[in-house]
Order: C-alpha cells, then sequence, then structure tokens
C-alpha cells in the first residue's frame, strides 16, 4: 500500500490544555526514578561500566542526513520541517532492557535520532542547543499505562543482574506464545517486551514515537519506515541468533558495508481527542482517521556501522532525550514528562561513572563515519 502525501483537512489545534497531568503523577516518578537508578547501580556493578537504564545495548551507530520534503502543504510544514532544509543525523540502533543481554534474548528495537544544526525557541533544560532528538520504538503504541510502566520496571530491577540463561528461557517461552497468539491474529506487546520478540533482522523494523509531541500548531507522532529497496527487503526477515550474542550488530554491520539506506520520515496529525488520546500512551491512533504522511527521508551512505571509535563519539558522547529539541516539538503526555527526568539523570550518572563527557554536537564531524 502507498504511502498518503495528502494530510487530513482538520488537525487539532496544539493548545497546552491538551495535557492533563494526574495527582499521582510525582508518585510514579518517584518509583521510576528509584527503580531506574537500581537498575543501573546493578549493571554498573556487573560491568564495571556504566550504561542506559534502558536501551543499553547498540546494535548500529550511524551517520547520515535528513532532507525535509520540498512543498509540504501549510500544516506538515511545521516546525524544523518548516522548510525544506537538509541537516546531518546521528542514528543509535538498540534493544530496550537496562542491562546487555545475548541478543537470543530477543526484545524490542529502538532507533534514536539527533538531528544537529537545527533553529527555533528551546525547550527547558536544552538552552544554547541546535539539536532535535526523536526517541522511536518499533510499535505504534505504548506498552503499558504510566502506573503499570512503574510497577513493570520493579520487578525487572529484580532480573537485571541474573544471568543470561535465566533470560533466554524466558525468552524461548514468550516466542513460542506470541507465535501462538499472532496465529490466531493477535499481538501481545507484554510478550514481546519480555523477550518474545521475533528473531528478525533491526533494518527492517519501523518505528514509533509511540507518544506524541508538538508539530508546530499542531499535535503529532512520528514514525521512521525504510523505504530503500534493500531495507524494505528485510523487512520480518529472519535472523540466526543463536551462539550470536552480538548477532544484530554483526547483520547491521554488514549491511552497511555493502549498502547505504534510505527511511522516510513520517508523521501522524491527531484530530480527535478521543480517539487520539494524548495522555493515554497505549492507544494506537487509528490510521484511517489521520494516517501517517511523509515529512522527510533520512539518507545514511554504507559506512562501519559499529566501531570502537563510534561507541566512544555516540554511546558514550551522547545523550538522546525527547527534551533535546526545539519547542515547535515539545513532548507531551504523562509518559513523555516522566521520561525528562528520568534521561537526565542516567545521562548524568554514565558521565560520572564512566569519567566521559557528553557532549551536545554543533556539528557530526566526519572523522565518526
Amino acid at each position: 500500500m502507498s504511502t498518503p502525501t495528502t494530510a487530513p483537512a482538520s488537525p487539532l489545534p496544539y493548545d497546552p490544555s491538551v495535557e492533563t497531568p494526574g495527582k499521582d503523577e510525582a508518585e510514579i516518578e518517584a518509583s521510576i526514578l528509584e527503580s531506574m537508578r537500581r537498575i543501573r547501580e546493578r549493571t554498573f556493578r556487573d560491568y564495571g561500566h556504566a550504561v542506559r537504564s534502558v536501551h543499553a545495548k547498540s546494535h548500529g551507530l550511524l551517520q547520515g542526513e535528513m532532507r525535509v520534503l520540498d512543498g509540504l502543504p501549510e500544516v506538515l510544514a511545521q516546525g524544523i520541517f518548516a522548510r525544506p532544509e537538509a541537516y546531518p543525523v546521528a542514528l543509535r540502533l538498540s534493544t530496550t532492557p537496562g542491562d546487555l543481554l545475548d541478543d537470543s534474548v530477543s526484545t524490542p528495537r529502538g532507533m534514536a535520532i539527533k538531528v544537529v544544526g537545527v533553529e527555533g525557541d528551546r525547550l527547558p533544560g536544552s538552552e544554547g542547543d541546535r539539536t532535535q532528538d526523536f526517541v522511536l520504538v518499533n510499535g505504534p503504541a505504548f506498552q503499558a499505562d504510566a502506573k503499570t510502566f512503574a510497577q513493570n520496571l520493579k520487578l525487572l530491577e529484580k532480573t537485571t543482574d541474573r544471568l543470561d540463561r535465566t533470560k533466554k528461557a524466558v525468552s524461548a517461552v514468550s516466542r513460542g506464545l506470541e507465535t501462538l497468539i499472532e496465529a490466531f491474529g493477535g499481538e501481545s506487546a507484554k510478550l514481546k517486551s519480555l523477550g518474545g520478540h521475533p528473531k528478525t533482522h533491526i533494518l527492517g523494523e519501523t518505528f514509533f514515537s509511540q507518544v506524541p509531541l508538538r508539530y508546530g500548531d499542531y499535535i503529532a507522532k512520528v514514525s521512521v519506515a525504510p523505504v530503500s529497496p534493500e531495507l524494505m527487503a528485510l523487512k520480518d526477515a529472519p535472523l540466526d541468533l543463536k551462539g550470536n550474542p552480538d548477532g544484530l550488530r554483526a547483520a547491521v554491520v554488514e549491511f552497511f558495508r555493502q549498502h547505504g539506506g534510505v527511511w522516510e520520515v513520517r508523521v501522524q496529525l491527531c484530530t480527535d481527542l478521543q480517539t487520539m488520546p494524548v495522555e493515554d500512551a497505549t492507544v494506537p491512533w487509528p490510521e484511517d482517521e489521520s494516517p501517517y504522511i511523509p515529512v522527510a527521508r533520512i539518507s545514511v551512505p554504507p559506512q562501519e556501522a559499529w566501531s570502537e571509535g563510534k561507541a566512544a563519539a555516540i554511546d558514550e558522547g551522547l545523550s538522546f532525550s525527547p527534551w533535546h529539541g526545539v519547542e515547535a516539538h515539545r513532548p507531551l503526555g504523562i509518559i513523555m514528562r516522566l521520561r525528562r527526568r528520568a534521561y537526565e539523570l542516567s545521562a548524568r550518572d554514565r558521565a560520572t561513572h564512566n569519567g566521559h563527557p557528553i557532549s551536545v554536537p554543533k556539528a557530526l564531524d566526519r572523522t565518526l563515519a
């Protein structure tokens, strides 16, 4: 099916009132921050090196360019997409856990994007920067509401420092149940989050913001989908990860030694707060009411997709957060609000423990390529 190119006729205008913080939000935030702190402490004790509280393991570190499409209609020509500019980008492909698991423990995948050189009024905490980050996962909706997520995180604390073989067993069972559910036309985000994600190539995935953000005068979710033939051929492509603890990374490295890749950046505009809620990130916004529309393309040339130098520059030297950006793309909803402090603390602890400063790039130098 071709991607629509026409925006909805009546997207809802952004207004601060679309956010409605709950009375227990501070309590939920405190619980999440404490769980993430404990996860970081345990992984630092195990590895002797600080890693992210979530999305700890990277599978590809890439540099390329994002080019905004020319001739976008007014409702799409918003924020950093207002003009047909070209921006350098850094991309980090990852999996969601906060520990460095064998890839046979197959979990959801992520893509973090740092767009460099953008202009506009800044979000609090990123004054003076010129970047815009997008933090994406390969599913259209968040796995749980904020309170349930906090409870799940407490359970993950207890498994963070367990032996891989325990998690491999859980992963194998989860994949079997997921296959059974899919055979009957369903899908279980919970099982996939436990390690039941299919063992497929990470470069065939489509990634989603899952939660909304301001889109200039409007409200939107963001998606990044592969569009070059070589990437599209990897959709649902099986990948043998048995006996290869870093198989996803090896597959990404092998691909970019031979090929470049192109992804399309798409936005889904909010047209109805009842069917497209801002605060409840577990609800997929119906695409028959408002489809994802292309606004830009990301092009990545053939390159070394993972190296010690890139790991130092991108894994260690950068942090990714939806709060690194412009006011025109303000993160919205409780999940986004909770991410702000959590991501700040994770980055601060990594820099402190590892003695490696985290910088905000004004440009991406070619020595990383």
